[in-house]
């Protein structure tokens, strides 16, 4: 099921209320409430907005920042060598990716 799907399912549930009393509160369907709570729905904020209100909930969307996945030291450290020491420390890397994979390289 969906995050969304679940959210308006899990609300409904917990103000008691059936598919068909949340569609009457929404001026709906029960069709239509059963395809929001469908697997894979993908309601607009607008309506997931207006379902959670009718259940007496409110929605709340954060912004929450992410890890990068950028290794900044390392990248730092590479931005301060010469091209030359780049070029040696990925030969080095490399070869030390075929010693642990047991590989013996291109054409190997």
């Amino acid at each position: 099921m969906s995050q969304a799907a679940t959210t308006i399912r899990e609300a409904r549930l917990s103000a008691g209320l059936s598919q068909a009393e949340l569609a009457e509160r929404l001026k709906t369907s029960q069709a239509a409430i059963a395809r929001l709570e469908r697997p894979g729905a993908n309601p607009t904020v607008a309506m997931l907005r207006r379902a959670l209100r009718c259940t007496g909930h409110r929605l709340d969307l954060r912004v929450i920042p992410q890890p990068s996945s950028v290794d900044l030291p390392q990248l730092m450290r590479h931005l301060g060598m010469t091209p030359t020491e780049r070029l040696s420390a990925h030969q080095a890397a490399y070869d030390n990716m075929r010693r642990l994979t047991g590989s013996s390289g291109p054409g190997g």
